[in-house]
């Protein structure tokens, strides 16, 4: 029989053992998107600090001039990855309930989860040029984070919901160098999820959908959520989707009757709250989640 100064030797090395790893895989893992300058935006030329600030539960971040990208790996990846772009109007960032808590549930599920943090506030084509530049940067870390190329997403919410979409219809546009260590040649994402996507119709408007967005017979499969009590009207979404059926793309639509506007991950007691439950449903249905194509 082991001695109680060894037993205890060998449970406090166990204890150690299982901090490391846990360590290993909790912590996330940040990187910068354009390590060797950003390109020219139309922002200040010096940038200003980053402002953090917190009213009402939500973290609102601003002055984004260093865009970064946090990779949030699950303990058991199942080879499909999601990057999620927050909403702000292209202002701020919600960066906790459009963001971190996003990436912590999708790790639940085997999903590497990749937040990013765009610059803002700033035109949409800067945000664009930062979604196609870490879609790119996941590309190349693929095989390191046992992530499938075929298998990589997109979820955005609000202003990060059209920078979904926009990437889904006009990924391959440039509008700086490419980096071939950095960049791929063709960055749209595999699928998307946006999530009360604004800007598709004129404000205050039901439609048309805008001129930008143009889809094709190659866009990717979409999962779209909105509530229909939103003021920036559901009907992008369903016009989006209608468009998609033209072309016999897949694409899922879920409308809840209340939800408003920014629902996130903060809960209402409706059946809204259970909208990324329908999501990971519908990945895998669509084979995301195994790397079974089910169509």
């Amino acid at each position: 029989m082991l001695s109680l100064r060894t037993w205890l030797m060998c449970f406090v090395c166990f204890i150690l053992l299982l901090g490391m790893s846990s360590d290993l895989t909790a912590d996330p893992l940040v990187f910068d998107l354009w390590p060797d300058g950003v390109p020219l935006s139309g922002q200040k030329a010096e940038p200003s600090e980053e402002v953090r600030t917190n009213k009402n539960g939500i973290l609102r971040i601003t002055n984004v001039s260093s865009p970064q990208m946090t990779v949030y790996r699950p303990d058991d990846p199942n080879g499909a990855a999601v990057l999620v772009c927050p909403g702000g109007g292209y202002k701020i960032l919600a960066y906790e309930h459009e963001g971190t808590d996003v990436c912590e549930f999708l790790t639940k599920h085997g999903v590497t989860a990749i937040l990013l943090k765009y610059r803002v506030p700033s035109p949409r084509e800067v945000a664009l040029q930062d979604a196609q530049r870490a879609l790119g940067m996941i590309h190349h870390h693929a095989e390191e984070w046992s992530i499938d190329p075929d298998r990589i997403g997109m979820l955005g919410f609000s202003a990060g919901g059209n920078l979904t979409v926009m990437t889904c219809l006009h990924g391959s546009e440039r509008t700086y160098p490419m980096d071939e260590k950095l960049d791929v040649e063709n960055p749209t994402p595999s699928f998307a999820i946006p999530v009360y996507p604004a800007y598709l119709v004129e404000r205050g408007t039901e439609g048309p959908l805008l001129s930008d967005i143009n889809v094709k017979d190659t866009s990717p499969p979409l999962c779209l959520v909105h509530a229909a009590d939103d003021p920036w009207t559901a009907s992008g979404s369903f016009l989006l989707a209608v468009e998609y059926k033209k072309r016999d793309i897949p694409c899922e639509v879920h409308v809840y009757a209340k939800g408003g506007h920014g629902f996130g991950m903060k809960k209402k007691g409706l059946p809204v709250d259970a909208w990324l439950h329908r999501v990971v449903e519908w990945m895998d249905s669509m084979g995301y989640l195994t790397g079974t194509d089910s169509n």
